[in-house]
């Protein structure tokens, strides 16, 4: 028994329930985002004549479930240049003098909600006794199946970082005990960011061919995201110790893929990931590729903005955290 509790202490006990919390919010963050894609409010442009224009809009608004978030265009050019930006998703172009409608897509930004913009305005033309036929304006790239390259990308460019920075912090102790350790340790992993962005890189460009053309965006981008997940991870291991690598786990892991918008897209997803996903290194990153490499980088500095927030609020609160760990007690118990 002696050997027993020496062997399983009650902080082994409570790091063993942390896993399996950890592992139950995995499958349930998983399952729960992936069980059942459904569109919510997917954004379309509409052009029909004037005097039918309000009326389908408010028709396809109208549908149960809100799938479609329509709005009305003057022209097929403005529908269509909506649609190549990336403004909307889809544009259904109504043609009065036949019964044939037409819809222009992006399957660069995501073949998922294509597929579901498509059955809905079916069903809807075919309840009219109409028919649709569908143009992609901006098609994937042949080797990018389904779209999902930029996401794997992602992923891989974030789990680098997190767990070098994980290395880094049990190489020599799980928390950096003085302001200079945690500075050191942040400052290995811009070298590690640089050549994981531009390992990252060269691997989907010149190897695999499989997006292609945006080498210094894509490099610069790889270099940020690898240094968001680095320095967060420091800054949790720093204020938690060993259970700061379990918080990483659960923001990069368990929060941050599903609802990055990879195999679907946010309109895809249930209301929690939706809403959580472009605030997370990993939603911003794969929406930040999308837009690089299918729209011309157009929007892309909202998703900017929260990676290098990540990466800049992770390296202060390291350092913060390290400091204060590290003054002197009787200073500490003097405050």
């Amino acid at each position: 028994m002696d050997d027993l509790r020496d062997a399983v202490t009650p902080r082994t006990v409570g790091l063993v329930l942390g896993v399996l919390l950890l592992q139950l919010g995995f499958i349930l963050s998983y399952v729960g985002a992936f069980h059942a894609p459904t569109p919510h409010d997917v954004p379309v442009a509409v052009v029909a004549p004037a005097q039918q224009r309000a009326a389908i809009v408010e028709r396809l608004n109208g549908i149960d479930g809100s799938p479609l978030k329509a709005t009305a265009a003057s022209s097929e050019q403005e529908a269509r240049a909506q649609v190549e930006r990336g403004d909307r998703s889809a544009a259904f172009i109504v043609d009065p003098s036949s019964t044939r409608d037409r819809l222009l897509v992006a399957s660069g930004g995501g073949s998922a909600v294509v597929t579901a913009v498509e059955q809905v305005l079916t069903r809807v033309d075919a309840s009219q006794q109409r028919t649709l036929t569908t143009t992609d304006v901006v098609p994937l790239e042949d080797n990018d199946a389904r779209g999902l390259t930029g996401f794997y990308l992602v992923v891989g460019w974030i789990v680098g970082g997190y767990l070098v920075a994980s290395l880094l912090g049990v190489a020599k102790g799980s928390r950096p005990a003085t302001l200079r350790r945690a500075a050191i340790r942040l400052g290995a992993t811009v070298p590690y960011a640089v050549l994981s962005g531009l390992g990252g890189t060269l691997i989907v460009d010149q190897v695999l061919g499989a997006l292609t053309g945006h080498f210094w965006p894509m490099w610069g981008l790889g270099i940020l995201l690898v240094l968001a997940a680095a320095t967060v991870t420091i800054a949790f291991q720093t204020m938690f110790g060993v259970l700061g690598i379990g918080a990483t786990v659960l923001l990069f892991v368990v929060l941050g893929n599903p609802s990055a918008g990879g195999p679907y897209p946010s309109p895809l997803l249930p209301a929690f990931w939706r809403a959580i996903g472009p605030w997370i290194p990993n939603g911003a990153g794969t929406d930040a590729i999308r837009r690089i490499v299918y729209f011309d980088g157009h929007d892309v500095t909202s998703n900017l903005v929260v990676i290098c927030a990540y990466a800049l609020v992770g390296a202060v609160v390291a350092l913060a955290a390290a400091h204060l760990k590290s003054r002197p007690r009787n200073e500490a118990d003097s405050v």
